[in-house]
């Protein structure tokens, strides 16, 4: 049983506008044109077509290409872009990407645009890969949470994707996710009782963060369908939650998740996913991925 997005398209009005965001505010111009970059359009010949290589400069996991590629043809429709390796996949120093050949001063007006993009996504990708390969031949699948850069959401979720973890909900539209701060506001309401009104108030799988064994049984008695056990070190006490949860979810006659949150790092993870969780959120993947080395060089005039 899994409620994570096993996939996730970014919709297609979506990628190009968030790239032509990005090229406006480097071209303080819109539309974006080529003329914005006042160094090219003065260095550079009009009307001049060349050639131009992005290839890896440090190994990890390739996220990111169709931002590149919009990029470029955004600034020059007639571009012709030759991918040669896509998302998901491994790369070491050296490796060539992709080539591009289109008008001069459109490659480098595009070029910082497209390598922050590839940058920024790959270091989430490779970042996920790690957490994944750590908890390898366990249970346990990794996924990211909304910590996203604000406007980048969806492409970094599919960044993780192409690492190989899996998307937690998108946003607060479309699963429910009880949080601490949801039951104390609801307070007098008993923990369970705020579980159950969100199950029967909608048909979608409930998620219960739930900080005590004590109220991981509550979860399961009030119908969630997964239970975040948040803040618990890796050890006694969490697989006694754990053990909690399967016996609840047993006598309930239903079957329910167990996710782990908060304090995971590629240290512990394994730790936390042996205790025998299903499921293994990290805000990390995402908001605290360093970016992977890429270049964008000029490789002759076509």
């Amino acid at each position: 049983m899994g409620y994570a997005s096993a996939a996730m398209d970014c919709p297609v009005e979506t990628l190009p506008a968030t790239v032509r965001a990005a090229l406006v505010e480097d071209l303080g111009v819109a539309p974006p044109t080529a003329s914005g970059d006042l160094t090219s359009r003065l260095a550079l010949p009009a009307r001049r077509r060349g050639r131009a290589r992005l290839f890896a400069k440090a190994g990890g996991v390739l996220a990111g290409t169709d931002c590149a590629v919009a990029a470029f043809t955004e600034l020059d429709p007639t571009a012709v872009v030759n991918l040669l390796l896509r998302d998901g996949a491994a790369v070491v120093p050296g490796a060539l990407v992709l080539t591009v050949d289109g008008d001069m001063q459109g490659l480098l007006a595009a070029e910082r645009t497209a390598l922050n993009f590839v940058q920024r996504l790959s270091g989430v990708a490779t970042r996920t890969r790690a957490f994944v390969a750590a908890v390898a031949g366990t249970p346990a699948r990794i996924l990211d949470t909304r910590k996203t850069t604000p406007g980048l959401r969806l492409l970094e979720k599919r960044a993780v994707l192409a690492g190989g973890g899996q998307n937690h909900r998108i946003g607060l539209f479309d699963q429910v996710l009880l949080k601490e701060n949801h039951f104390g506001f609801a307070r007098p309401l008993p923990y369970e009782e705020v579980v159950r009104r969100c199950v029967q108030g909608q048909p979608g799988p409930v998620v219960a963060e739930a900080r005590t064994a004590d109220e991981a049984v509550a979860a399961v008695r009030g119908g969630a369908s997964v239970v975040l056990l948040d803040n618990f070190a890796p050890g006694a006490d969490l697989r006694a939650a754990v053990r909690a949860v399967r016996a609840a979810a047993t006598a309930a006659g239903r079957a329910v998740e167990v996710e782990a949150s908060g304090g995971v790092d590629l240290g512990n993870v394994r730790a936390f996913a042996e205790c025998g969780v299903d499921r293994i959120s990290i805000g990390g993947l995402t908001h605290s991925a360093p970016a992977l080395d890429f270049s964008l060089l000029v490789e002759g005039l076509s």
